[in-house]
């Protein structure tokens, strides 16, 4: 019984340090994308480096979820996390969820994290959001890339048009994961 107690003490002081160590501006849980379940993005990310991706199912800019994938399978193993967030800010995303969910699932074979759609700019911008732009610079169309360090301090943005298997992107997810 003294060993139970002891071991539920742990776990419970675990959880705690873990959500002290996630940053307020990430201390969110949102719904994933077409289903019940949601995703408490402190419990995926755990002291991770993370790639924040601003995404849409109808922007010329779609493809990436294919290079996004690759990187996904390239790096998960090794602490990197990649959460993609639907918005239809720039007039791109399908109407329905359940269609984004198969361009993402059944057309990219997307297998990280993706959420039900947000906002992502302007005064009504969801607070992760709100951050990013506050840290480097808000999205100004679609697939917009954030790493952030896995303390949550450091963001780094780039642009729509740096793919995210460009050797410039992969070196930085590189140095991101190197820094933990």
């Amino acid at each position: 019984m003294y060993k139970l107690i002891i071991a539920v003490i742990f776990l419970v002081n675990s959880s705690l340090s873990s959500a002290q160590d996630c940053p307020d501006w990430l201390n969110h849980t949102l719904p994933k994308l077409h289903s019940s379940s949601s995703v408490e993005i402190c419990s995926v990310i755990a002291n991770k480096p993370v790639l924040l991706v601003n995404t849409a199912s109808y922007c010329g800019f779609t493809y990436q979820f294919s290079s996004l994938q690759r990187l996904h399978e390239r790096y998960k193993d090794k602490g990197f996390v990649i959460i993609g967030f639907p918005s239809n800010d720039f007039r791109q995303e399908a109407e329905d969820e359940k269609k984004t969910a198969s361009i993402c699932y059944e057309n990219y074979g997307v297998e990280f994290t993706m959420t039900s759609p947000i906002i992502v700019k302007g005064d009504d911008a969801h607070p992760i959001f709100r951050y990013l732009a506050e840290k480097s610079r808000a999205p100004s169309w679609n697939f917009n890339k954030y790493l952030v360090s896995a303390d949550g301090v450091s963001v780094t943005h780039f642009s729509t048009n740096t793919d995210p298997s460009d050797a410039v992107f992969t070196e930085a997810i590189d140095k991101l994961l190197s820094a933990r």
